[in-house]
């Protein structure tokens, strides 16, 4: 499946940090910071990884649907539509992810 390169080269030009590498993953693209998946793209939309508070919140949001892969929920992670993202949406997810992966341990 190939996803949105404008939504991805949208999160490259945020995502400057050194800490921050990417790798195709999921039939997508992952952004991971210090070794751990952050953010990604799958189709057009935004994968974002959120502890469970963050989680309970997310889903509570307008475009916002649990992460599945294959049938199977993915614990931790949301998928927001694209349609959802306009730059101030797109800033406050990232925020949101990075929060989250920076109370985790480097890989």
């Amino acid at each position: 499946m190939a996803y949105d390169e404008v939504l991805a080269q949208r999160l490259r030009d945020r995502l400057t940090d050194p800490a921050v590498t990417e790798r195709k993953m999921f039939g997508g693209l992952a952004f991971f910071t210090n070794g751990n998946m952050t953010v990604g793209v799958h189709a057009d939309e935004l994968i974002v990884r959120l502890g469970a508070a963050g989680i309970e919140r997310a889903l509570t949001r307008a475009g916002v649907r649990p992460f599945e892969v294959g049938g199977r929920s993915m614990r931790g992670w949301v998928l927001v539509a694209g349609d959802h993202l306009d730059d101030p949406a797109l800033d406050g997810w990232l925020d949101e992810a990075y929060e989250y992966v920076s109370t985790l341990p480097p890989k």
